[in-house]
């Protein structure tokens, strides 16, 4: 139905996509993965004609027996939104903000068929409820910005098989939802593939969700495919090195008792060309935190709540924690739960009630200069590495900066802890006269952490460190954080959404929703045995590699 051959795209001097061939039959469900960069996104908006007008494109991609490249955009106009379909990563950036998101799937209607104004709106409705769109009738005059971000996937996956496509192209749809959400909409696009009797061309960087709902996966690197097979040989004898280090430096698909304590993460390395080689670190020797280990954290009762929110809903309604010496704890929860808001509490950056006590001193009372002297030994890492990096400064300047500001003012022994940490965060003494922008994502996150390292902190709070990270650099930076927790006997409060991470990271586990703290224990207990209903939902929804079925027929 789709054969892609000698696909060809660049973009002045970049060469985006090399010589790529495809092939998507009636019925299947195909993935397109790779890490960012790698031209999986630029494939699927060139078959789909969207690219911007300086590409340059070279190559064949024939849909149904027609040459795409070759229809005049009026005849490409037709095809969209009919037979051919499209759903994108950012629904608030697709749908119109100024329309309802009833009128939107209708207007999708109207466009491909003859239908009246009112049979299009009976039609939008029936299709809101097909994706479980709660409510659809009272919801189609809602706008995008009334919707949740799994809500507004639902309406444009409601507009992209509104005309009963052949093939969907679903360019990253879940990258941004939280888990149970994923699971819920992965869920909703093979239901429809199956009852439609479409194929499904999925791109995206998750080897979980390709385990379980692909039939078929090419794996892209530097805009060509390294590999193509099923799903199920791909996954158990990957022939080429790169499908070789993704798949073991995925932690979706890594076993349950993987721990840093033990083990580490393989790493993908690019020799360069089409060389890689995969090579397994050799975990620190350290020793484990015990139950007698000293108290370093102490939460309780801790409440943040925000100007204009409801009085009775409280970012973070009353939590208390712990955290010993050399301890490694997971918080986890979906977007929304408060951990973030918690994480910046105990680092004095929102403002709270309750106690945060450091070494048995309350953090919360203390005036500037003396919240100065501890906030030291309480250092955090964000999420995004580089809106946390000063970039009209060079690295030995950021890294300068935060020496000077808790006092080490010698010019040498500052000197002498940068090169250090440097080192120790394997960027190495050229990184120092580099400003943030000549890094990339994952350097940048080496720097942030070397910035917090580099005041010798007792506690590191990591939120979301890994989450905007390919696979690969992922399980860099994870390995990382395990060896510089040996070598520094750090203790880490460590929040994220993937519990696969928190399996891989922490010693111990809280799970956090609506504000609160529904459960606790070791990370065997909470992950293996889970008590509360939420968290079981949580487990539930992680994606898990299936038995490939014949793909349902295309009718």
């Amino acid at each position: 139905m789709l054969e892609i051959r000698g696909l060809d795209v660049r973009f002045g001097d970049h060469h985006a996509v090399r010589g790529l061939d495809l092939q998507v039959r009636p019925g299947e469900a195909v993935a397109l993965v790779g890490e960012s960069g790698c031209g999986k996104s630029t494939t699927a908006l060139a078959l789909m004609r969207l690219l911007p007008a300086h590409a340059r494109l070279a190559g064949s991609v024939r849909f149904a027996g027609r040459e795409l490249l070759a229809l005049r955009e009026r005849e490409m106009a037709a095809l969209r939104g009919s037979a051919l379909s499209m759903v994108f990563q950012e629904p608030m950036s697709s749908l119109n903000p100024v329309l309802s998101i009833g009128a939107q799937v209708a207007e999708a209607l109207r466009l491909h068929t003859p239908l009246s104004s009112a049979a299009a709106r009976a039609r939008a409705i029936e299709l809101l409820d097909l994706v479980r769109l709660p409510e659809p009738a009272r919801r189609y005059g809602d706008h995008p910005h009334q919707l949740s971000g799994g809500q507004r996937q639902r309406v444009m996956i409601a507009m992209a098989v509104a005309c009963q496509p052949r093939l969907l192209v679903a360019d990253e749809p879940t990258t941004a939802l939280d888990v149970t959400i994923q699971a819920q909409i992965l869920a909703l696009l093979d239901d429809l593939r199956r009852a439609l009797g479409m194929a499904v061309l999925l791109v995206t960087h998750d080897l979980g969700v390709v385990a379980q709902w692909a039939d078929r996966v090419a794996v892209m690197h530097g805009g060509r495919k390294l590999e193509e097979g099923p799903v199920a040989r791909v996954f158990a004898a990957p022939r080429h090195a790169y499908t070789q280090g993704l798949l073991g430096a995925s932690l979706h698909l890594a076993p349950s008792g993987l721990h840093h304590r033990r083990a580490r993460l393989p790493e993908v390395r690019h020799d360069g060309g089409e060389r890689f080689t995969l090579a397994t670190p050799q975990p620190r020797a350290e020793a484990a935190a015990t139950p007698a280990a000293p108290l370093l954290l102490q939460v309780r009762d801790l409440r943040v709540r925000y100007h204009g929110a409801p009085a009775d809903r409280p970012a973070v309604d009353g939590v208390s924690l712990q955290i010993a010496r050399g301890e490694s704890v997971g918080l986890v929860g979906e977007s929304g739960c408060g951990k973030s808001s918690l994480s910046r509490a105990i680092v004095r950056l929102v403002t709270a009630t309750g106690q945060v006590l450091l070494d048995g001193q309350d953090l919360l009372p203390l005036a500037p200069r003396a919240l100065l002297a501890q906030r030291r030994r309480v250092q955090m890492v964000f999420q995004d590495p580089y809106g946390s990096l000063n970039p009209r400064h060079r690295v030995e300047d950021i890294l300068g900066h935060a020496l000077a500001i808790h006092g080490v003012r010698a010019r040498d022994e500052r000197a002498q802890r940068i090169a250090r940490v440097l080192d120790d965060v394997g960027l190495g003494q050229a990184a120092r006269a580099r400003y943030p922008h000549e890094f990339s994502g994952g350097q940048r996150q080496r720097i942030a952490i070397a910035r917090a390292l580099v005041l010798r902190p007792e506690l590191v709070v990591c939120d979301e460190p890994v989450s905007a990270l390919d696979v690969s650099i992922q399980a860099q930076i994870l390995n990382l954080l395990a060896d510089l927790r040996a070598a520094y006997g750090l203790s880490y409060l460590f929040i994220s959404h993937d519990l696969s991470v928190v399996r891989y990271i922490a010693d111990r586990v809280l799970v956090m929703h609506g504000g609160r703290i529904v459960e606790e224990g070791t990370r065997e207990q909470v992950l293996t045995h889970p008590r509360h209903d939420y968290t079981r939902a949580l487990l539930a929804a992680v994606p898990q590699p299936r038995t490939h079925a014949t793909p349902a027929p295309f009718h």
